[in-house]
């Protein structure tokens, strides 16, 4: 008599990953990287936390549910709801300054769909900085590796941060709620069914970003809490003849979602923003730079700018043409390559003042986008900048970035995340300066709390 085994799923092998990590499990330059992100996401939500699309989902939320509750509605006003809209609030803010993480390989958000919700629940429930940590490292590594998966035929249509960031926010909350592998896949299964967040907003300068994250954070949260709760969810939600590859990817690929499990952490293979932008300007912003400051050239020496990119710059950047909105200029190459040349950096109030300021928008109207074999070939993996830059005396300079700043090879050093997020609190000119510094240095520390409380203290 012979008997045959069945090999976990790569979705059941997922769950029991999230669901069984240990803080003991996890080594310390993960740790490490993890406070890193942690600091970094908090400036981004106190930057938009009273963004108008912001304020609109945070209105909503508050309406529908409690006006008090466990979980911090972050900023001034000390508003606390419920963890399902306090998180959905928080989400919509983390996103919205684009100045918040991404891991280049899955072209994913990962903070501003981990760390609301975990941050909501972790306060509702009581639980340690390193409960917390540990729950937002799964999620990290839960949502990386589901952007892995679904593909770049994926990103073409959909935006990632919605759809495996719902998955991503099911992993933390799951493993802080306490579920066994059974129950994770359960979670799994619910939030794979509510995946959700298309491209199309960008061509009409729409609100839905915001959305994309809010729902996402709400989505992944309640999935995990029904699984506590016994709810169902499909067993093979990635790979199943009707689940998330088939409906939303052409060249999804199984392996990705448990590449190397407890070996390989992807959490530190995520990037910080320095401009305040679409990642997929970056390597061109920081290339331009290069060649403006080699050659000492002002803005009125430059002629033409040829971007050499990857197809996905194209996808996302292409429609924006001549944006009409903040918020869609940080999708324009043209714009975020003007503001990088006439200031240094692309940074907030540089798109706020200037965005629409003539000197831009004549230099904006100089910058196309090509596709690159070198370029296109390397990505998602590596985001190289490369461009051309014609001068109005006729030369022709070169310029290249192999890994942007904010890279895991040319990352942000402690002091500058904390003058960063320094720097997004002042933006937002309504926290004072002391109350920032003094919630920035207690993040630092999250490793010694015994009880996730408030993150924006009270001066």
């Amino acid at each position: 008599m012979t008997t045959t085994t069945t090999s976990p799923t790569p979705a059941a092998q997922l769950a029991r990953f999230a669901a069984e990590l240990q803080y003991s499990d996890i080594p310390e330059s993960v740790l490490l990287k993890t406070e890193d992100l942690w600091v970094d996401w908090f400036g981004s939500v106190v930057a938009g936390h009273n963004a108008r699309p912001v304020a609109s989902i945070t209105r909503f939320a508050l309406g529908q549910g409690p006006a008090q509750g466990p979980a911090e509605v972050i900023g001034p006003e000390g508003r606390s709801s419920s963890p399902y809209l306090a998180a959905m609030a928080n989400a919509a803010a983390s996103h919205v300054a684009e100045q918040d993480d991404v891991h280049n390989g899955s072209v994913f958000h990962p903070a501003a769909v981990v760390f609301p919700p975990a941050v909501a629940v972790a306060q509702a429930l009581g639980k340690s900085g390193k409960e917390l940590l540990t729950a937002c490292i799964a999620g990290y590594e839960v949502g990386i590796r589901v952007g892995e998966f679904l593909g770049r035929s994926h990103y073409k249509i959909f935006h990632t941060t919605g759809t495996a960031g719902t998955l991503a926010a099911a992993a933390a909350v799951g493993h802080l709620l306490g579920l066994n592998a059974q129950q994770m896949l359960h979670a799994f299964g619910s939030a794979g069914t509510q995946s959700a967040g298309l491209w199309e907003f960008l061509r009409t300068a729409a609100d839905s970003k915001q959305l994309h994250t809010a729902h996402a954070a709400g989505a992944g949260l309640m999935a995990a809490y029904l699984a506590k709760d016994g709810f169902t969810g499909a067993a093979d939600i990635f790979c199943g003849p009707q689940g998330m590859a088939a409906g939303m990817s052409s060249d999804s690929d199984p392996a990705r979602l448990v590449d190397g499990l407890g070996t390989r952490w992807a959490t530190p293979e995520t990037s910080f923003k320095w401009h305040a932008s679409c990642r997929h300007t970056h390597p061109a912003a920081d290339a331009l730079l290069q060649v403006v400051r080699a050659h000492q050239l002002k803005v009125s020496d430059i002629a033409e700018v040829v971007t050499h990119v990857h197809q996905a710059a194209i996808d996302v950047l292409g429609p924006v043409v001549d944006p009409t909105t903040v918020h869609q200029s940080k999708f324009s190459m043209g714009t975020v390559l003007a503001l990088a040349a006439r200031f240094g950096f692309a940074g907030l109030n540089e798109f706020d003042d200037e965005f629409r300021a003539e000197d831009t928008m004549l230099l904006r109207d100089k910058v196309r986008m090509v596709l690159d074999p070198e370029v296109d070939g390397a990505y998602p993996q590596r985001w190289i900048g490369k461009v051309t830059v014609t001068t109005t005396d006729g030369r022709v300079l070169e310029g290249r970035v192999d890994e942007p700043k904010g890279d895991p090879g040319n990352t942000l050093s402690r002091e500058e995340l904390t003058d960063k997020a320094l720097r997004l609190g002042a933006f937002s000119r309504a926290v004072p300066a002391a109350q920032m510094q003094q919630s920035v240095q207690k993040l630092w520390q999250v490793r010694e709390w015994t009880r996730v409380e408030k993150l924006l203290l009270a001066v």
